[in-house]
C-alpha cells in the first residue's frame, strides 16, 4: 500500500536527498496521517458518545491532536523547503521547531482537559453501554495505526528524516494505547467494574507524555 501510494502522489520519487524531494515524502506521509486520524478521530468520537465512555473519548481526541501534529508537520515541510533569501541565508528548516511547539501546547491543552474530566469520571462513575459496534470500531483503528506504523517507517528510512520516525513510534503507541482501550471495554463488560474512567486518565497521562 506504502508502495502504491508513493507511485501514485510522488514525482521523481528516486529523488531522497534534495530539499523539494524530501518535501514530497513528507507532504505524502503528512497528508495520509491527517487523512487516517480525522476518520479515527470521527468513528471513535461518534463510539465514545454512544456508549458514554470517556476513554473512547480520550482516544478520540488523542487522534485529533495526532491530525493537528500531521498539519503542522505538512506546514513545516512546506515551508523548510523555500529557498535561502536575505532575511533567512541559511534556509528555512528550523521552521520545524517552531512548529513542533505549537503542536506541542495544544497536545498539553487536550491532555489536561481529558485528565480533568476522566478524574471526575471516577469520583462520579457513570454506566459505561457495551456495543459490539464499538468494539468493532477500536478494533480496526488498531489495525489501522499498525498500517500507520509501517507507513512512516518506511517514508523515514527512504529520506531518513527524524520527524516521519518519530511519527511511526507515536503511531505504535497510540495502537497499544487503544488496545488497552479495547481490553479494559470487555473486562468492564463481562465483569462487574468499571475501569473506563482510570482508562481515560491513563490515555491522557500518555497524552501529556
Amino acid at each position: 500500500m506504502t508502495g502504491v501510494l508513493i507511485r501514485l502522489f510522488i514525482r521523481d520519487r528516486e529523488d531522497t536527498a534534495s530539499v523539494q524531494g524530501r518535501s514530497r515524502y513528507g507532504l505524502l506521509g503528512s497528508v495520509t496521517g491527517m487523512a487516517c486520524n480525522l476518520l479515527l478521530f470521527v468513528i471513535k468520537l461518534l463510539a465514545g458518545l454512544f456508549s458514554g465512555s470517556v476513554s473512547i473519548l480520550a482516544d478520540a481526541f488523542n487522534n485529533l491532536s495526532d491530525l493537528g501534529s500531521s498539519l503542522i508537520t505538512m506546514i513545516g515541510f512546506k515551508m523548510s523547503a523555500k529557498p535561502a533569501d536575505r532575511e533567512h541565508p541559511f534556509g528555512h528548516g528550523r521552521i520545524e521547531y517552531i512548529t513542533g511547539f505549537v503542536v506541542a501546547i495544544a497536545i498539553l491543552y487536550v491532555g489536561i482537559e481529558l485528565a480533568r474530566s476522566s478524574i471526575d469520571k471516577i469520583f462520579h462513575p457513570e454506566p459505561v453501554a457495551f456495543h459490539a459496534v464499538t468494539a468493532v470500531v477500536l478494533a480496526v483503528s488498531i489495525l489501522v495505526k499498525l498500517w500507520m506504523y509501517f507507513f512512516y517507517r518506511k517514508l523515514g528510512r527512504i529520506i531518513q528524516s527524524a520527524s516521519l520516525r518519530a511519527s511511526s513510534m507515536d503511531s505504535f503507541s497510540d495502537m497499544a494505547s487503544t488496545s488497552t482501550v479495547l481490553l479494559a471495554f470487555f473486562i468492564s463488560h463481562f465483569f462487574p467494574v468499571n475501569l473506563d474512567p482510570y482508562m481515560g486518565l491513563l490515555v491522557a497521562l500518555f497524552i501529556l507524555y
